[in-house]
């Protein structure tokens, strides 16, 4: 319990920082990807897909009410990929590789997706990577792209954009799906080796090489 109470606190903390600082530009709106990116699946890991789903929103909506951030359709509907990616990088078991087929079905049934089909075969690499989900790396690799699969998807059907730029897309989501799995497997070990030293910190042992323990013990007496 102390574990999560502190995980959820540096979460909340450092996730509102990281919303603050920008990657990328999202293409066809006015909006950016953030550092948020890199830490929105880790409480799964930490706290389970569910409650690792509820910290994600949490914290994107903290972030909308602190810094009166607009909240539109767009705002709207980015809440789901990330409260997912948590779901996916919490879950142990391979039945999470279904997703990739269901949004690559999704994708071609559109008829703008049918013309730039070779995007969501993008997708068939996490769901090969989904049964090595027990690799802190594949993990990162599955969550990251499962906000990509369900975010494309969404953005698919609300705003269409061409198919010539779907596929141009295809090398950037490349290089930005890679930086941000090695962002998500980075933040799961930094959280995890912070969080084993707060909970084996002992105050009192902390607090012995500057305080003498005559004082302590001697403390109140009368001489």
């Amino acid at each position: 319990m102390k574990r999560k109470v502190l995980f959820l606190i540096i979460f909340t903390v450092i996730g509102l920082i990281a919303f603050q600082i920008s990657i990328d530009r999202i293409v066809g709106s006015n909006q950016n990807f953030t550092l948020f990116e890199l830490l929105g699946p880790v409480g799964g890991m930490f706290l389970g897909p569910v409650l690792g789903a509820v910290s994600a929103f949490v914290v994107r909506m903290l972030n909308v009410v602190m810094f009166h951030q607009k909240l539109d359709f767009l705002t709207i509907i980015r809440f789901l990929p990330a409260m997912l990616a948590a779901v996916y990088f919490g879950l142990k078991q391979k039945k999470t590789a279904i997703i990739f087929p269901i949004c690559i079905a999704l994708f071609l049934l559109n008829p703008i997706g049918r013309q730039a089909w070779m995007y969501s075969l993008i997708w068939l690499i996490p769901f090969a990577a989904t049964f090595a989900k027990k690799r802190l790396i594949f993990n990162s690799l599955g969550a990251t792209f499962t906000a990509h699969a369900v975010g494309s998807v969404i953005f698919l059907y609300s705003f269409g954009l061409t198919p010539a730029i779907w596929i141009s897309l295809i090398p950037i989501v490349f290089i930005e799906r890679g930086l941000f799995t090695i962002g998500i497997w980075a933040s799961c070990l930094a959280f995890n080796f912070v969080l084993d030293k707060l909970t084996n910190f002992k105050f009192a042992s902390a607090l012995k090489p500057f305080v003498k323990p005559e004082l302590l013990f001697n403390a109140g007496k009368s001489n």
